[in-house]
């Protein structure tokens, strides 16, 4: 068994020979410095990938953000696969058990063997990439995207319940399941304009940021309950407003902040696009006004600011338990097209 990560562009076939719905992207995402060849990496037998893993980042320059590609070898290969070849080359990682039986064939490697391997994998990358102190609470999250009905897919289901084993072997843990949604002209209609609200562009930085604070009172985001156990409001909206929202080349004359008539201010909405396309980047209502429905109206002025810009499509993602943001999109016109699981290391 050896466990490396790719030593230049060459292997990239090999890397993808696990499929993978982000295959597709990694050519741009290494020309634009969102992924480098010393974060992906491979455990290879006799020279076929058994395990991969890949780590992403926002932008060029930034510290790995994701491991956004963690895959193991199916043992179902579709009949006509073919596997692409390639050397097994140097780096053997001693603490892989030489019984572990991945050979001949994909089916002949047990579940427990898989998961070994993955765990094995992801023990030698991030001693590499992340080392130090700080131990696994350094570690950046893990995200996987999934089809809408996962669970009733047999493959799909063992592939995930194995993945989330090996992840599970070096500390992580399960985070939140969330929708992928998708709004595109002529499946959805474009909103309605808001007989309840007025829109303004968003404010400076002080205001945003007091209104992101705002918002985190009583949310429903697994994500930003995780940042609020260990941050105040404000600080965990000044990093995200630094950290991602001010960072999307989009306009930001498309923010809009929404308001009652006499000009009280209710929520927001972030229509941007980021490296791969237009987004809802973030939306929320303040506490005071929450149960009025007054979501819909907000993410319906976000559409409209997105699809007069001419997109293609519109995507957005909403945690699963979060059912008023699910609803909204929902009614807006949005469907899910994928579902995504997130994991994260804590101390």
């Amino acid at each position: 068994m050896t466990i490396r990560p790719l030593r230049d562009a060459s292997e990239l076939d090999l890397f993808r020979s696990l499929p993978y719905t982000l295959n597709e992207e990694i050519d741009a995402d290494l020309a634009a410095g969102r992924r480098r060849l010393p974060w992906m990496w491979v455990a290879l037998r006799e020279g076929r990938v058994v395990a991969r893993a890949a780590w992403w980042a926002r932008a060029a320059g930034d510290e790995p953000l994701l491991l956004d590609v963690f895959d193991l070898e199916d043992p179902e290969v579709p009949e006509g696969f073919e596997r692409p070849e390639g050397p097994g080359g140097r780096g053997t990682v001693d603490s892989v058990p030489d019984a572990v039986p991945v050979s001949g064939t994909a089916g002949e490697a047990s579940a427990a063997a898989r998961v070994e391997v993955g765990a094995a994998l992801l023990r030698a990358a991030t001693a590499r990439l992340f080392p130090g102190p700080g131990g696994s609470a350094r570690l950046p999250g893990c995200s996987r995207f999934l089809s809408p009905g996962w669970r009733a897919d047999p493959a799909e289901s063992r592939a995930v319940r194995e993945r989330v084993a090996a992840l599970e072997l070096t500390g992580a843990r399960p985070l939140v399941e969330r929708l992928r949604l998708q709004w595109q002209p002529g499946a959805g209609r474009v909103p309605a304009p808001s007989d309840r609200l007025s829109f303004r562009p968003a404010g400076p930085r002080a205001e945003f940021v007091e209104l992101m604070a705002a918002v985190l009172d009583g949310t429903l985001d697994a994500h930003s309950r995780q940042e609020l156990a260990g941050k105040a409001p404000r600080r965990c909206a000044e990093e995200q407003y630094d950290g991602e929202l001010a960072r999307y080349a989009s306009p930001r004359e498309w923010w809009r902040t929404a308001t009652l008539p006499d000009g009280e201010p209710v929520g927001f909405v972030v229509p941007a696009r980021n490296a791969y396309g237009p987004i809802i980047a973030y939306i929320g209502v303040l506490p005071a006004h929450r149960g009025a429905g007054l979501v819909s109206d907000i993410l319906g002025e976000g559409t409209r600011v997105l699809a007069a810009a001419g997109a293609p499509r519109i995507r957005a993602s909403t945690d699963v338990g979060n059912t008023p943001m699910a609803r909204a999109f929902e009614r807006a016109g949005y469907a899910t097209f994928q579902r995504q699981l997130d994991l994260t290391w804590q101390s």
